[in-house]
């Protein structure tokens, strides 16, 4: 049987730069992040996705790549990356990493022999056009930011096309010496002691490069057919998580029941869910799941809170946008890209840990494989005097000491500055008084975290949405090999009862809950309180 150690797992993404710096210089490296896997470990980590690490001139946050195969300098050595590899492994713990190979950075040596000269070999490893295309400004992903999709090169005196950012050239991924490439890429990390891949904006990596004036010639999801071969056969383990912002309708396409992706962000899920907690009714969610493709096989959904991008609000409505706009950015500047917020977690809700608790217990009792962005854990906040995305990518909050304990650099030198001033600032969060206080907002987490890992219900058996006539509670039943596990979620400001319909349960055991409570009858009342949440397992069943 296949290994499918993804199924149950927790997912914990880390900015290197930011986590945590070992040696003084302002930047976080390899060997702070292993000097810190203890508090993963108390956390209840199983997986941890590292955001880019290779060398860049990190314009993009390190996603416009120069160098496949090696490590940023200030971040450490390749034998740092691979200690760090085995520091984690010590703990339990798999890594996965970026694959970002729809673009690279404008100055990557690819790049620069391919601008150079028309002849080079280089030169169809990018997507060039002689004659300026039409609509150079269709399909802008940072409106307001980015001017176009196409940029001028005086040097090669043609167009060459990017997605993204000017200076993040698209790989010409229909090139077959492009695709070896990528291969050759996954290879060399796998050899290092990767468990995966989070494959960065897949959409876009398998467009067919002659879109806007081509027709295609082959099914552009081959290449994760491709991708998918190449890891199996290499190591059978690993996985790859997708960044797709895909309708549910064209799911199957990615998934393949698990031969392309493994993993695949439900962002609609996502954008669901936070509209129900704008509005405070389990409604929108309750609608999405419903709809909610099963990837089939081997296949999972990767869930998530928030991210180290904006909350991507932009397949909602207009007015529903607004809607949580108004509920959790209602200032414009805590606004981006005409569609997401540029906010963390905590700051959403004003730091109000009765909603964010109840926030936490829902992702983890989602149907799929939750992701946490670090310090989301200790309740961190954003800086909003950074610019775009920058905001939630602040150094992480270790303790009330100098630049909260992320670095011994003055101030001035940090990769990015540290919150140390109003409700947010490390002098009042941070993991050193959380870890050391048994009812604080980390050790909640970390409960819920254990109670996630102890129910492989959620994360390897089916779910069943129990309808108990109340659109302000969210009731999953899910079930694997005759066990089941009761999740219940308030999404109201008041107190809730509710009582479940199934005769065939005997009595419901609390796993978790915001009110501690005895065992239920199965026919019993069960209690929310006000932004309240309850895990109950299944005993006695008759069946």
């Amino acid at each position: 049987m296949a290994n499918l150690w993804y199924k149950n797992a927790i997912v914990y993404c880390v900015d290197v730069k930011s986590f945590m710096d070992a040696n003084g210089d302002g930047t976080g490296d390899f060997v702070g992040l292993a000097d810190r896997l203890d508090h993963l470990e108390r956390l209840g980590v199983t997986c941890i996705w590292l955001n880019p690490f290779y060398p860049s001139p990190r314009r993009d946050n390190g996603y416009d790549i120069s160098d496949y195969y090696g490590i940023d300098p200030a971040l450490g050595t390749l034998g740092d990356f691979v200690e760090f590899i085995e520091a984690a492994k010590d703990r339990g713990m798999r890594v996965i990493v970026d694959l970002v190979v729809n673009h690279t950075s404008d100055q990557h040596p690819w790049f620069q022999a391919s601008r150079a000269d028309p002849n080079s070999p280089y030169r169809d490893w990018y997507v060039w056009r002689d004659e300026k295309p039409d609509n150079i400004t269709d399909g802008i992903v940072f409106p307001g930011v980015q001017k176009a999709t196409w940029t001028y090169d005086r040097t090669a005196k043609a167009w060459y096309m990017h997605r993204f950012y000017k200076f993040q050239p698209d790989l010409n991924t229909a090139n077959p010496a492009v695709r070896q490439e990528i291969l050759k890429i996954m290879g060399f990390w796998l050899a290092l002691g990767v468990s995966g891949f989070r494959v960065d904006a897949v959409p876009f990596l398998i467009e067919p490069r002659g879109v806007l004036t081509d027709k295609p010639v082959v099914d552009p999801h081959a290449m994760l057919t491709e991708i998918h071969d190449f890891l199996s056969w290499r190591k059978a383990e690993a996985i790859l998580l997708a960044e797709a912002n895909i309708s549910y309708e064209e799911a199957p396409d990615y998934f393949a029941a698990g031969d392309r992706m493994t993993m695949v962000f439900d962002f609609v899920g996502n954008q669901q869910l936070f509209l129900s907690l704008a509005r405070k009714t389990a409604a929108p969610l309750r609608r999405s799941l419903a709809a909610r493709p099963d990837p089939q096989g081997m296949g999972q959904w990767a869930v998530f809170l928030r991210n180290h991008d904006e909350l991507n609000l932009g397949n909602l409505t207009e007015q529903e946008r607004e809607q949580c706009f108004a509920a959790f950015g209602p200032d414009p500047d805590m606004q981006i890209y005409d569609r997401g917020l540029r906010r963390r977690l905590a700051s959403m809700f004003d730091g109000d840990e009765t909603r964010l608790k109840m926030a936490f217990s829902l992702l983890l009792a989602l149907p799929g494989t939750p992701v946490i962005w670090y310090g989301d854990e200790i309740g961190m906040g954003e800086d909003l005097a950074l610019p775009e995305r920058e905001a939630v990518r602040t150094p992480m909050q270790w303790s009330p000491g100098h630049n909260g304990g992320f670095s011994e650099a003055p101030k001035d030198e940090l990769v990015r500055p540290a919150i140390d001033s109003g409700k947010f600032g490390y002098h009042h969060i941070n993991a050193a008084m959380q870890t050391q206080h048994r009812n604080s907002f980390f050790h909640a987490i970390a409960d819920m975290v254990s109670a996630r890992r102890s129910s492989p219900e959620i994360g390897w058996g089916g779910v069943d949405i129990v309808d108990v006539g109340d659109d302000e509670l969210l009731v999953l039943s899910s079930h694997w090999r005759g066990n089941r596990v009761i999740t219940a979620h308030n999404f109201a400001g008041t107190p809730k009862s509710f009582h479940l319909a199934d005769e065939g349960i005997e009595e419901l055991m609390p796993m978790l809950t915001d009110s501690p409570t005895g065992p239920i009858k199965g026919d019993g009342e069960i209690s929310l309180s006000a932004f309240g949440y309850c895990w109950l397992r299944c005993n006695g069943e008759r069946r």
